[in-house]
């Protein structure tokens, strides 16, 4: 062990020195170093924990289906060892390791759960045997990466192949379904029902299989209805429970019986039904998730996107028309052609669009017939400007952002490390 602390120094000291120079920065850079010089503390780390590790992926709803988890392990008394919401890649758990482990590179907890990006997950498991795999869904997304939702499909179904235990899965996707022949533990199954399925109005956004349907399995745990922000649900032990949810649309509900179900396969017995209720009512939404903020002394609320998936489910579930609205598509987005893929008739105006990719959002916006006001590249001066308008005399400042626009929209205006933010 002792093997380690050297590479842990030098990472630690890298940390310190990036905040130093680079305001709200210092976590990827030293995750990358750990991960040149010291590559086995990853794997040995994720191997130390009793309970075993316990994986989060799919193409959307893993950051907030993740923190629902974990603070229902935590309410149950567990101990957990877990990684902020958006470093989701190998480099951003050597980043967590750098910053939660001692010295010697030992993390006291009972159990991880890792929220992990599709293609990083598969890598990972290849030399860690996860416990209990929960996989959300398969949709389009990151085309310059992944080319076809085929390839996402495949990837998962080897993750969730290699649990040693469970595989908790999606009953409303087809691609999850197809997973479930590979998987040789218990598989059991989350879902919503077909009345809130149909109040979506561009459905749930999963990808298409292009193969003969699947029948629809039966979930273990099932949302029925809701009433504004409560939600009733049907559970096959526990019978009908209750909840509420800070945020708008059936994609987060899924995330919520998503984290019930996961939480029932790992705690088994110990499992409180009344306890993991009370923390999905009282649990506030993971950053940039249908999150409201207070900046300047004004709430606004934040949207993030990053797929034709998540945009059009955002989009639809705005709450209202938004009297102020930015929209900014960062670096992130490499083949922004996507954004002609989505419905914008939810969206009426845009005040200030902006980001790496600003102008090319702005003619798909102005194409479907959304009034763009402004356009302005430079992202601090377009944070600048907008926030700088006067208060909406109804509802609240929007913004809907890409993952980088919102890196730099944080870092901007003197908000924590993305990397930072804690379950």
């Amino acid at each position: 062990m002792l093997r380690y602390l050297p590479a842990l120094i030098l990472g630690r000291l890298v940390r310190v020195l990036v905040r130093i120079f680079r305001k709200g920065g210092g976590s990827a850079l030293p995750g990358l170093i750990l991960s040149k010089i010291a590559p086995g503390i990853l794997n040995r780390t994720l191997s130390s924990f009793r309970d075993g590790l316990i994986i989060v992926t799919g193409s959307a709803g893993k950051s907030t289906t993740t923190k629902m988890l974990v603070a229902i392990a935590r309410a149950h008394g567990k101990t957990v060892f877990t990684n902020p919401s958006t470093a989701n890649i190998l480099q951003g758990f050597y980043s967590t390791i750098i910053e939660k482990s001692d010295m010697l590179g030992r993390i006291s907890a009972d159990v991880a759960i890792l929220e992990m990006d599709e293609g990083h997950a598969e890598l990972l498991t290849r030399t860690v045997s996860p416990r209990q795999v929960t996989v959300m869904n398969v949709m389009e997304d990151q085309i310059d990466r992944f080319v076809d939702p085929e390839l996402v499909r495949e990837t998962l179904t080897k993750v969730a192949a290699r649990a040693k235990s469970h595989v908790v899965l999606n009953a409303d996707d087809q691609n999850t379904i197809l997973m479930a022949s590979s998987v040789s533990v218990e598989t059991t199954w989350f879902g919503v029902s077909e009345q809130l399925r149909t109040e979506e109005k561009n459905g749930l956004a999963t990808a298409p299989t292009f193969l003969p349907a699947q029948p629809r399995p039966t979930p273990r745990i099932q949302a029925e209805s809701r009433q504004g922000p409560r939600v009733t649900a049907s559970d096959q032990v526990f019978g009908t429970i209750e909840f509420e949810l800070p945020n708008r649309g059936v994609h987060f509900i899924l995330d919520a019986v998503a984290a019930l179900e996961s939480a029932r396969s790992y705690l088994q017995d110990d499992f409180d039904t009344a306890v993991a209720v009370e923390v999905l009512s009282s649990l506030p939404p993971v950053f940039a998730r249908g999150e409201v903020s207070t900046v300047n002394g004004e709430p606004v609320e934040f949207v993030l996107v990053q797929n034709p998936g998540s945009m059009q489910l955002n989009l639809d579930n705005l709450d209202g028309q938004p009297e102020q609205v930015m929209f900014a598509i960062g670096r992130d987005v490499h083949d922004p052609s996507w954004m002609w893929t989505v419905d914008y008739s939810n969206l009426k105006h845009v005040d200030m669009v902006s980001g790496f990719n600003a102008y090319e959002a702005a003619l798909v916006l102005e194409y479907n017939e959304v009034e763009v006001v402004a356009v302005q590249d430079d992202l601090d001066k377009a944070i600048e400007a907008f926030f700088a308008m006067p208060k909406p005399v109804t509802g609240i400042k929007t913004v809907i952002f890409s993952a980088d626009a919102m890196r730099r929209l944080r870092r901007s205006m003197g908000f924590w490390s993305p990397e930072e933010v804690e379950r």
